[in-house]
């Protein structure tokens, strides 16, 4: 190998040696950017982004197993090197791929270069932005809604396998007495009663029904009881996959049940790594009575807690009674006799005995109990429907969530409280939270779809009695809920074709409806005969059903012009009101026919007496106050007092819950005063 003395290089020949390595470095990138490698390589950069957002992204979102996602991800490194050699020794023609020399030398200088390229990295961006946002999102949601399903369960009816079927409801009560137990428990979701029931004890499809619920997990059990023995056999399943994550079979006394209903409700917190305060461990071990006989006769009770029949209650008492006898110290006997004589309260059988009864039995369960969620729970129900103090119910019913933040009918009567505050949106959002726990409770989307039809948001009020039709089809009341939205839209053709397969009802909330129907289709002759078909001298027809009925026909009358046929009922309802109001025995939904049978008669004083009773006794309820504002401008429009009237109805119609311009088309309260031209500009307004 022959080399060069230093000494004999000349400076212009360093100078040459110098300069040849910028031009051997500018020759090689430029043959890069020639040959469109780094076209190449930005593009396929910006698709391989696109892909791993795919791959990563949505991937998952359809359940694709992980080991595609890195499979993808891995030919995309192999590729780029291999993008890159075909880049410098490839270039696509229109005559196709070619090596770069040959595509070289059969191109023209002038034939403009195709920037396609530069369309496909920007859309690629674009998409590459576009799912790296949406899997942010995606990923959010997966995972709180993976986190909470995977604490999520519901507990199914427990299978009787006592030969004796009348011990049917003892395992009744044992389901009972364990949801109480998983709802005190924050970090899980625990479905209600009201929803499982709905399910027999093993059922086929176990992930339909959780898909159903809204849970991950299941709980299956049955219970055997003979004599004082007792034999409790439960699983722990996840529905997702089948497999069972916890089994466990108890043979105790009685009045060990206790221990086995707190050891399960342990059990199944830990199986699915649910956090237990030392507040919940507490209330979860807390045994009620040690006397067998108490605790059968409650749990009898909690077996019909779901029975909207009247005699199913009158039961509900008898049982709670019989148990409070047995053990004057047991808390959550006490607690249930609460509830159920504050739900008789709640009735027209209503009377100051019965919610001195329930006053009485709340306050005795909370100074057993303190910290029991069900004995705050009476004590609020007792202020709310007995004392209408809603802001010391609400303050009673919020104690109550927190030791029990899984209980659906705590959350309903709270989302009750907040939209009779005014508290709108609160309400809602406790109510759906409520549909949750509870999602095959009709009566919560009942309360849904009144509150958005309060807020005149008829297609939202619509989809949500839609979801209660699904769960009770042929429920009349619910039925008649649908009804009334059409009646406030002024639709009463769609009402009609709801209500016009069934008979007009007696008792239920549905009469009302039905009698707002015949009375905007302005049908007197069909009302009157369906009410003179009443018997009033039934025992069983509640005294505010029995006035109301009599007002209605005196009323009825008075519309077709027989005042001598309506006299007769003047006094006797003018009487029996006065009677009710002094026993506090008072529906504010019926003394829109008080009001008006008094205007009608002209009797100005009798209609300023009972308007100022009724607006007094609604006026801290924002939510119904303002039909009883509506049903005040009502009287005084029959009486033709346009001034005191009009104010009244702006109010409403301004407010949730009053009335609707369609409603005003078509009330024959309003006939006196149509030509008004300010009462005109209200009726003409939506809907």
């Amino acid at each position: 190998m022959s080399t060069f003395p230093v000494e004999s290089i000349s400076c212009s020949q360093l100078k040459a040696v110098a300069q040849d390595k910028p031009m051997i470095s500018r020759n090689f990138f430029g043959e890069l950017k020639r040959r469109n490698v780094y076209k190449v390589a930005v593009a396929y950069a910006v698709v391989s982004w696109l892909l791993i957002q795919v791959a990563t992204q949505v991937f998952p979102f359809l359940e694709i197993p992980n080991w595609v996602v890195r499979l993808v991800i891995m030919l995309i490194v192999i590729g780029f090197p291999i993008a890159l050699v075909i880049a410098w020794a490839f270039e696509l023609t229109p005559q196709g791929l070619k090596r770069t020399e040959a595509a070289d030398a059969a191109s023209e200088p002038s034939h403009p270069r195709n920037h396609a390229w530069i369309l496909v990295v920007v859309i690629g961006a674009a998409l590459s932005i576009a799912l790296f946002f949406f899997g942010r999102y995606t990923a959010s949601r997966q995972e709180t809604t993976s986190a909470s399903s995977a604490k999520s369960i519901a507990v199914l009816p427990f299978e009787s396998l006592s030969e004796d079927k009348s011990n049917a409801y003892f395992a009744d009560g044992i389901q009972d007495e364990i949801l109480t137990r998983l709802a005190r428990v924050a970090d899980l979701k625990v479905i209600s009663r009201t929803s499982t029931q709905k399910y027999k004890s093993a059922p086929a499809d176990l992930r339909e029904i959780a898909q159903r619920l809204g849970v991950a997990n299941i709980l299956e059990g049955s219970v055997q009881k003979v004599n004082d023995q007792v034999r409790v056999s439960v699983q722990l399943i996840n529905a997702m996959n089948d497999s069972h994550l916890w089994a466990e079979t108890y043979d105790r006394k009685l009045i060990d049940v206790f221990a086995v209903e707190s050891d399960i409700a342990q059990k199944i917190a830990v199986s699915l790594e649910a956090k237990l305060t030392g507040r919940e461990k507490e209330e979860i071990q807390f045994a009620g009575t040690k006397n067998p006989q108490a605790y059968d006769a409650l749990l009898r009770a909690l077996a019909l807690r779901n029975s909207s029949s009247r005699v199913d209650l009158e039961k509900q008492i008898e049982f709670s009674r019989r148990a409070v006898e047995l053990d004057p110290n047991y808390a959550d006997a006490w607690a249930n006799l609460a509830l159920t004589e504050t739900s008789k309260a709640a009735t027209p059988w209503k009377s100051e005995e019965q919610k001195e009864r329930a006053r009485m039995a709340a306050e005795t369960a909370l100074r057993l109990a303190p910290n029991s969620a069900n004995a705050h729970k009476a004590m609020g129900l007792f202020y709310r429907y007995c004392v209408k103090d809603d802001r010391a119910a609400l303050a009673e019913l919020e104690t109550a969530r927190e030791h029990a933040p899984n209980d659906g009918g705590i959350l309903e009567f709270i989302g009750l409280l907040q939209r009779a505050q005014g508290n709108i949106q609160d309400a809602l959002a406790t109510l759906k939270k409520a549909a949750d726990l509870d999602p095959l409770n009709a009566e919560t989307w009942i309360l849904l779809t009144t509150t958005y039809a309060g807020l005149r948001q008829f297609d939202e009020a619509l989809s949500m009695v839609d979801r209660a039709l699904a769960i009770a089809p042929e429920d009349l009341n619910t039925l008649a809920f649908k009804a009334s939205i059409y009646q406030s839209q002024g639709d009463l053709d769609a009402a009609w074709r709801l209500l016009a397969a069934h008979p007009f009802p007696r008792t239920e909330w549905a009469g009302l409806i039905y009698y707002q129907q015949y009375y905007l289709r302005r049908d007197y002759d069909k009302l009157i005969a369906e009410l003179e078909s009443f018997d009033l001298a039934d025992k069983n027809l509640p005294p505010i059903i029995v006035v109301y009925v009599q007002a209605t026909l005196g009323n009825l009358h008075l519309l077709k012009g027989q005042g001598e046929i309506a006299a007769p009922y003047a006094e006797k309802v003018r009487r029996a009101i006065k009677e009710l109001q002094a026993q506090n025995i008072v529906q504010s939904e019926v003394y829109h026919t008080f009001i008006e049978f008094a205007a009608r008669l002209r009797d100005r004083d009798e209609v300023e007496d009972e308007i100022a009773f009724l607006l007094a006794y609604t006026r801290d309820n924002h939510w119904i106050l303002p039909s009883s504002e509506y049903d005040a401008a009502r009287g005084y429009a029959v009486l033709g007092d346009v001034e005191k009237a009009l104010p009244l109805l702006r109010d409403s119609l301004a407010k949730p819950n009053g009335t609707t311009a369609a409603t005003l088309r078509l009330d024959p309260a309003w006939d006196g005063v149509r030509n008004n031209s300010r009462f005109q500009k209200l009726a003409n307004a939506e809907p």
